[in-house]
């Protein structure tokens, strides 16, 4: 079972966390995160390029002039696609890109994430992390103290001091346990998991 030094927001050691096996000390396999956060990453895009077609176009189905007669090829409605302004033959209809992992996979890559970070020394545990105030200098004083420049800070319940505070510094993301997905694990350098948030992830990923 392994075991992390607890500090506070001055660097100092506090106390000790087991952490648990299942979670923290599982093999890591690049192909599993690779295919989640492939996952991850295809359900984002928003996929939304689309054309009219002729019966999308707003306009009149008046026939624009006789069928005969006038010398002229034979016209439907200012809609037709030959015309400009009219319908789109073959354009795009607007997709979706998103597609799911088993489930099993997804929890199994979220432990590799995190076990992946306790084996290469960059998961910190924080006893807390309270602010008084929303003001960014504040969080840049405590990541300068810890040493860490860029960061994914998990808490366990909302925290809107910390959340705004953080919100406006580019390398530094504040997620609830709850929301803690495997493409902003890897994304961020170190992982700083504040102490509550342990228990909620091992909760979460060993029932």
């Amino acid at each position: 079972m392994p075991v992390v030094d607890v500090q506070n927001v001055e660097g100092e050691k506090v106390s000790q966390l087991d952490l648990a096996d299942g979670v923290f000390n599982v093999p890591v396999r690049s192909k599993v995160l690779h295919e989640v956060v492939a996952m991850q990453l295809a359900n984002r895009r928003s996929g939304c390029a689309s054309v009219k077609h002729r019966g999308e176009v707003r306009g009149s189905r008046r026939k624009l002039f006789r069928q005969k007669g006038t010398g002229r090829a034979r016209r439907g409605d200012v809609k037709s696609p030959l015309l400009r302004g009219g319908g789109v033959v073959f354009g795009p209809d607007g997709r979706t890109y998103a597609y799911k992992v088993p489930k099993k996979v997804r929890r199994l890559a979220l432990k590799m994430a995190l076990s992946s970070k306790l084996q290469e020394n960059h998961l910190l545990v924080l006893d807390q992390l309270e602010l008084s105030r929303v003001k960014t200098k504040d969080v840049v004083h405590v990541l300068s103290t810890l040493n860490l420049q860029n960061a994914l800070i998990v808490t366990a319940e909302k925290n809107d001091n910390l959340e705004l505070s953080a919100r406006n510094l580019p390398d530094v993301k504040v997620l609830r346990s709850a929301g803690l997905n495997v493409y902003d694990i890897l994304k961020y350098h170190e992982l700083v998991l504040l102490e509550p948030s342990v228990k909620h992830i091992e909760g979460r990923l060993l029932s």
